[in-house]
């Protein structure tokens, strides 16, 4: 197959790690052409959806890790599939990206994840679709809303709806002398709504990344342990990740959600599970492949893969 990864510059990917990188390695390694795309590139020309792909040939080195051809302008029906693998911000560019790919999607491009499904799930929002499995949870940018809420539990996570990694997420107690500034901080003085979440104390047991691939679940989570001091698990702040088999609760949790996103075109998700509480949904370029092979010996991009395969009748 021809396969096309839509992603940020590559000289900027951690090849080490880059769940990204994982699966056009494990592309390679079964025979199919591997090319990438910048998200810039994608332009609507001549009634069709194009864009400069470069063939790549990928090598074990983790510095010098890959060998670009001279980009090509290419329709992007002509590969068996586009893997939108940029991560966010989820910004008015992200979303004109989507619209780009759900025209290519109409003219008969495989889109994976399918561009209207990611544009639909916000990460954060996503999970008030699941309220039997997510912790006390307000959505609101009025500091009335989010102040009773702090008042009420006591012990309040906040974060944005559009952030990635950890950032401006901040946990706030009833008695935080700074909550106020805080709250008019994050909410832009009641001109953003953002999420407020009851703290769970199971986040020193780990935020745990599971992911579902094409309607199942991977058997091993990476729960990230946050460093001393630290709330965030996230391994953007510092996490340690640490893999492990899935509990009862998160296997609930996941299969639930696996065949309904995967009905939507998502092919691959990636939810967060602190404790017993769903907290996230990422759709838009779920990572942790490589540290969940590397600890539990379990073939994350292979099980990718054979679920890209299925999806394009190869």
């Amino acid at each position: 197959m021809k396969l096309a990864f839509i992603l940020d510059p590559l000289e900027h990917l951690k090849a080490w790690k880059d769940s990204s990188v994982a699966m056009m390695r494990a592309a390679q390694a079964r025979g199919h052409e591997v090319f990438a795309i910048m998200r810039p590139a994608l332009a609507w020309r001549d009634g069709a959806v194009h864009a400069a792909a470069s063939r790549l040939t990928l090598r074990a080195d983790h510095r010098d890790w890959f060998e670009a051809q001279t980009p090509m302008e290419t329709p992007l029906d002509d590969f068996d599939a586009v893997l939108m693998r940029q991560d966010p911000p989820f910004d008015m560019e992200y979303v004109a990206a989507t619209w780009l790919l759900e025209r290519a999607e109409a003219a008969g491009a495989r889109i994976v994840n399918a561009p209207r499904a990611v544009r639909d799930h916000s990460e954060k929002l996503a999970i008030l679709e699941f309220p039997q499995f997510i912790p006390d949870t307000v959505v609101a940018r009025e500091p009335e809303t989010l102040q009773g809420f702090i008042e009420r539990t006591g012990d309040t996570v906040l974060k944005p709806l559009d952030g990635m990694g950890g950032s401006s997420v901040f946990r706030v107690r009833r008695d935080d002398p700074n909550r106020n500034v805080i709250v008019e901080t994050l909410t832009c003085c009641s001109a953003r709504s953002i999420m407020a979440q009851r703290y769970l104390p199971g986040i020193a047991q780990g935020d745990k990344r599971i992911l579902l691939i094409g309607g199942a679940v991977a058997p091993y989570a990476l729960a990230r342990i946050p460093k001393p001091g630290e709330t965030r698990g996230n391994l953007a702040a510092g996490g340690t990740g640490v893999a492990q088999p899935l509990s009862a609760r998160d296997r609930e949790i996941a299969e639930t959600l696996a065949p309904i996103l995967a009905a939507r075109g998502i092919l691959l998700a990636g939810i967060d599970v602190i404790g017993e509480h769903l907290t996230e949904i990422n759709v838009t370029s779920p990572t942790c492949f490589v540290e969940i092979a590397q600890q539990s010996g379990f073939d994350v991009a292979g099980m990718f893969m054979d679920a890209l395969e299925r999806a394009c009748g190869a």
